[in-house]
């Protein structure tokens, strides 16, 4: 005879519930730039993360965005195709590319982080009161968990 399976509700794991709030806040937010500027995830990510660093290689992107390599390098090519970033090898460790953003990723990115920022004080309110807790808490958590 098998042992008991032990109670266990997927629902309320906290792992799942931030897995799956992640996505579904991420997907709201995604259905405004995809449909206004044709990005995807990986490509608004990439942008996002070069407006704000300046020029870094796709393995620093991986780091900081939790993203894999092979994602950020495909969301690369297509943003290099479109003219919104540059892509060279890095001057010391022929291994790395530098991303750049072009002029026209700059004036993308200009137009998207009004729309983030809307977004965001969106979901700060339907929050409330906990929100700023809730952010700091989440920092906390991806603090602890590289």
């Amino acid at each position: 005879m098998s042992e008991p399976i032990p109670h266990f509700i997927l629902e309320d794991f906290l792992p799942y519930q931030l897995a799956v709030a992640s996505t579904r806040v991420s997907r709201r937010f995604e259905k405004e730039y995809r449909e206004r500027f044709g990005l995807t995830v990986p490509d608004w990510r990439v942008l996002a993360h070069l407006s704000a660093s300046g020029t870094v290689s796709v393995r620093e992107i991986h780091q900081r965005v939790d993203m894999d390599k092979s994602k950020i390098s495909r969301a690369a090519s297509r943003l290099e195709d479109r003219g919104l970033i540059h892509k060279r090898a890095h001057p010391t460790d022929r291994r790395l590319l530098e991303l750049t953003l072009t002029d026209q990723g700059r004036n993308i990115v200009a137009q998207i982080t009004p729309l983030a920022n809307a977004y965001q004080a969106e979901l700060m309110a339907e929050l409330g009161d906990n929100a700023q807790q809730m952010k700091q808490q989440l920092a906390l958590l991806a603090k602890r968990s590289l």
